[in-house]
């Protein structure tokens, strides 16, 4: 983050998402002016849509000097605004990520990204915005905090990891799918903001394109980046979703800030299956939120038991980091748990069948794994949760489990209980 070159650090994040939402959202929205354009466009159309692009720039440009000293009104307008919609901050960061392609570039030619092969794919969009959408001059930064409303929220978080029998779900995914909700807030400050000075192009995103948000934000001033490779801000610790606005309106540049992790590696430390394997790099292919999140096959043997009863996501690193202490709680009800995952059990959860999880995910992040993946990561939990009849047996349930992934992390977790599968009995 701030006092750190980009170019030594890769963009990534913890909250990984499935390539289907990733590629759907290269969508151009409906409300957005610019020119609509996507790394697989024609070089015919990207040209035109450059063009297109050009004249826009040029408008906002005019529309700028017709504002000029009110500019820095505008910014303070916004703020207000963001605040309203319950942001925790808002800044400015110009687009020119040149410094962070270096660092991207090496991230991926170590594999660090694993089978998230997008990221290499959308590689120029990621580093050159204009090319994701053509005009583009300024990134609006928005975080939004989603640590849980409970002053306690992090004494029952380690207390959920430490009770195996119980499930842990990232604090980030217990409530609404958090894509929509920043999403829709970004696009009513947009129009809220175009209400009073007229149409201008942008584009809204959270996490669901290739855009470099933690760099973005660590330019706008929202925060510096942690070791643990997330935003870190003094005043919300790394509890919060970063929003980004692309626009062609020339905005007035928010400083970075300086960073404040010092020689703390609490972050490191944490790590369950040690992947931040240095400061500020991270290998997702040993990241627990990778493992069950983004991967779609078998989850490795050597990573099994160090998952624990984490079955979407891991929030270890950022548990255990010192500012989040100090982490603003979800001013929003939208991640307020939902099905009691901040307490359930792994048992009455792998009952669930496909269209109990579809039913009762809607609306969540979580029903984007699917319900393979989904037993998947409960049956590798079960697995290490304390012997019981009641473990067993539901691991029995599903011991011949028409999913032969499903099937085999159940053999495996049958094993870790001194179990062996059963013939199937012939009918």
């Amino acid at each position: 983050m701030a006092g750190r070159k980009a170019a030594a650090k890769p963009e990534q994040t913890a909250l990984v998402i499935d390539e289907a939402t990733y590629n759907a959202s290269m969508t151009p929205t409906p409300r957005v002016p610019l020119a609509p354009a996507t790394p697989h466009a024609s070089e015919s159309a990207a040209d035109s849509a450059t063009e297109s692009a050009t004249d826009s720039a040029t408008e906002s440009a005019d529309r700028a000097g017709e504002l000029g000293m009110a500019a820095p009104v505008w910014i303070d307008r916004l703020r207000q605004w963001a605040t309203e919609l319950g942001f925790a901050a808002l800044g400015v960061s110009d687009v020119d990520l040149s410094e962070a392609g270096p660092g991207l570039d090496q991230w991926l030619a170590q594999g660090c990204h694993g089978e998230m092969e997008y990221m290499a794919r959308h590689r120029e969009a990621r580093t050159e915005p204009a090319r994701l959408v053509p005009g583009t001059i300024r990134a609006v930064m928005v975080a939004l905090d989603y640590a849980p409303d409970d002053p306690a929220w992090l004494e029952r978080a380690w207390s959920t990891l430490a009770d195996h029998e119980r499930a842990y779900v990232s604090r980030y995914a217990l409530g609404r799918d958090y894509h929509k909700v920043v999403r829709a807030r970004l696009a009513s400050l947009a129009t809220r903001l175009q209400d009073e000075i007229g149409a201008f192009g942008w584009r809204a995103f959270c996490d669901s394109a290739p855009v470099m948000e933690v760099e973005l934000a660590r330019r706008a001033g929202l925060g510096w980046r942690g070791k643990h490779t997330l935003l870190l801000a003094r005043n919300g610790g790394s509890m919060r979703f970063i929003g980004t606005l692309y626009t062609d309106l020339p905005l007035p540049l928010d400083a970075p800030v300086d960073e404040h992790c010092g020689r703390c590696t609490a972050c490191l430390a944490a790590c369950p299956t040690r992947a931040i394997v240095a400061p500020y790099r991270l290998d997702a292919r040993r990241c627990i939120a990778y493992l069950t999140i983004e991967l779609k096959g078998a989850i490795p043997i050597e990573f099994r038991e160090a998952i624990g009863n984490r079955i979407y996501g891991c929030d270890d690193c950022q548990l255990a980091c010192p500012w989040n202490k100090y982490a603003a709680l979800a001013s929003l009800p939208d991640f307020a748990a939902r099905q009691r995952l901040d307490e359930v059990t792994l048992v009455e959860l792998f009952a669930w069948n496909q269209a109990q999880f579809d039913s009762r995910f809607e609306g969540s992040a979580i029903r984007r794994i699917g319900h393979e993946r989904w037993l998947r990561n409960i049956a590798v939990a079960l697995g290490n949760a304390p012997s019981s009849d009641e473990v067993i047996a539901a691991l029995r349930s599903r011991e011949h489990d028409a999913l032969p992934m499903v099937a085999e992390h159940v053999a495996w977790a049958l094993a870790r209980h001194g179990q062996t599968i059963r013939n199937e009995r012939k009918t």
